[in-house]
């Protein structure tokens, strides 16, 4: 309403815990603004009771108490106020499940705690308002390693594990700043019974992330009017359709696929929020739609296959390529990245994937600035190897190239600054 910050205000709550279910004494903290408050169209559209308030979802954190600590730590609250400007911007929702990666300490400290995971709160159930549901997303704040597992195999699995460990989260999942250890450390035997057998098994359901990345075309000359990223008509370059940004973003809201054959989702006139989010089987969405499960070209953009395609990413990105190919393809999915600087995506399918426009014919394929690239398994073992170090971010000097001649692919590991100019 005019001042600086997305949230109207933070709840902060003294909870006693509940020493039967050993659980310790805390903060809770609860957001109020991502939710729609007024039901006057200032600052969310008020649609209706049945449907969600506001963006649908409030925040939780719950933290630790120190002993002798009266007050307080007022930092959560900052911390959300950084989630919510997110969720305002961009107009993407948070899911439990979901990941955000903060490569910081969340208390500005020393601590190892530098990232965190979203779950449903333990004792916060939605709650129908004269404006909407609303459900409370908790955050939980978990190490570089554990986000890294998060993502290898999914949110909710860790989340479990965490569960497990009463120093690393317990039953309502309470985040300690201090906890100076993993619960790979604390249990070496949960990465290697947990963790690798289920990335085994079930693969990643992680379906996509925002990020630095950018395509080439390199089978058309540099000079060519027609730029990689964007149909220019006149001087005003075509950005994405809305139904093609409509369908990355459900691709991006995808995660774990119970059919043996993952559906590209079918474009949908519907306003979807999200990017980054795991989908749990039960939040499955039907694959069922009322519109063609192909892809309906915009019709001032046609989709073209291109001979030999150039991909781009910062290290960041470029990490994330082997649990893509290994989590993902090799188990059947898709993996999106789309990026945060300007309007490409890029969407990896393997052959098990319906409704790509990609096909094993022709398996690079472009719609607008959206990169569709098809590989067989037998590509994907052999990038496995070439990629393997990858997984050294340490030993990583940038630039850094990977070519595939006789595949006319093509990909780069650049330092961000790249990115971070909008004219390259």
């Amino acid at each position: 309403l005019g001042g600086p910050d997305p949230l109207d205000y933070v709840s902060m709550y003294r909870n006693v815990g509940n020493p039967a279910l050993n659980v310790p004494e805390h903060w809770h903290y609860v957001s109020f603004g991502l939710s729609d408050l007024y039901g006057d169209n200032r600052v969310h559209e008020f649609t209706g009771t049945d449907g969600p308030s506001g963006f649908g979802f409030e925040l939780t954190f719950r933290l630790k108490r120190e002993t002798g600590e009266s007050a307080p730590p007022t930092w959560p609250a900052e911390l959300m106020q950084g989630l919510a400007r997110y969720v305002f911007q961009s107009e993407n929702t948070f899911c439990s499940g979901d990941h955000v990666s903060w490569h910081s300490p969340l208390d500005n400290s020393e601590s190892r705690i530098q990232h965190m995971l979203l779950t449903e709160d333990p004792q916060m159930q939605p709650v129908q308002t004269p404006f909407g549901v609303v459900t409370f997303l908790q955050i939980v704040g978990v190490c570089t390693e554990e986000l890294h597992a998060a993502q290898q195999w999914n949110g909710q699995g860790i989340l479990e594990l965490l569960r497990t460990v009463p120093v690393a989260g317990g039953p309502w999942l309470i985040t300690d700043m201090r906890r100076g250890e993993t619960i790979f450390e604390i249990d070496p035997h949960l990465q290697q019974e947990r963790v690798d057998k289920g990335i085994e098994t079930d693969g990643s359901n992680l379906s996509g992330v925002s990020a630095k990345c950018a395509w080439d075309d390199l089978s058309r000359p540099p000079e060519d009017d027609e730029d990689s990223r964007s149909i220019c008509i006149g001087t005003q370059p075509r950005r994405l359709s809305g139904k093609d940004t409509e369908q990355i973003r459900e691709t991006l809201r995808r995660g774990l696929e119970i059919n043996s054959k993952p559906v590209l989702p079918p474009i949908n006139a519907q306003r979807q929020n999200g990017l980054n989010h795991d989908r749990a089987p039960s939040r499955k969405d039907s694959l069922e739609s009322e519109s063609s499960a192909a892809i309906i070209p915009h019709e001032l953009i046609r989709t073209r296959q291109l001979e030999s395609v150039h991909l781009k990413f910062n290290q960041e990105s470029g990490a994330l390529i082997p649990l893509c190919l290994r989590g993902r393809l090799l188990h059947g999915r898709h993996f999106t990245y789309k990026s945060i600087t300007g309007d490409t995506a890029i969407t990896f399918v393997s052959t098990g994937v319906e409704g790509a426009f990609a096909t094993e014919e022709h398996p690079y394929a472009a719609h607008g600035p959206w990169l569709q690239i098809l590989l067989t398994e037998e590509f994907v073992e052999r990038m496995l190897e070439d990629l393997e170090d990858l997984n050294s971010p340490e030993e990583f000097k940038l630039p850094k190239e990977y070519s595939w001649p006789e595949k006319k692919l093509k990909v780069s590991i650049l330092p961000d600054a790249v990115f971070d100019n909008p004219l390259h």
